[in-house]
């Protein structure tokens, strides 16, 4: 299924960015009209939240994370069209992630 991407990376600050530490937002369109907005994380960055929990108090001193919808490797273009385009394979992407990721906003 063909697909746009929109990744705040690249639009709000591209060149300020730690692609392997770092959470953005991107909006995916697909073709047949449906929009998604998903929250990502890289892998690294859940550790960083843990410990900025740990320091600030938030979230019980770190005791739990509210999860973003969808977790990566590294915030690059090609990371995350290899992604979005491996979970549409397997299905809608409101079956395979997060149901809250599906904006019936049209």
């Amino acid at each position: 299924m063909d697909f746009k991407l929109w990744l705040e990376f690249e639009e709000v600050d591209p060149n300020n960015w730690d692609v392997e530490n770092e959470f953005a937002n991107i909006h995916v369109n697909l073709d047949d009209g449906r929009h998604y907005g998903i929250n990502i994380w890289t892998f690294k960055f859940l550790e960083t939240s843990i410990k900025k929990d740990e320091e600030s108090g938030e979230n019980l001193n770190g005791l739990y994370q509210t999860p973003p919808d969808l977790f990566v490797k590294e915030l690059t273009r090609d990371c995350i069209e290899k992604t979005i385009a491996d979970l549409l394979q397997k299905g809608n992407l409101e079956d395979v992630l997060n149901p809250t990721v599906f904006d019936n906003e049209k």
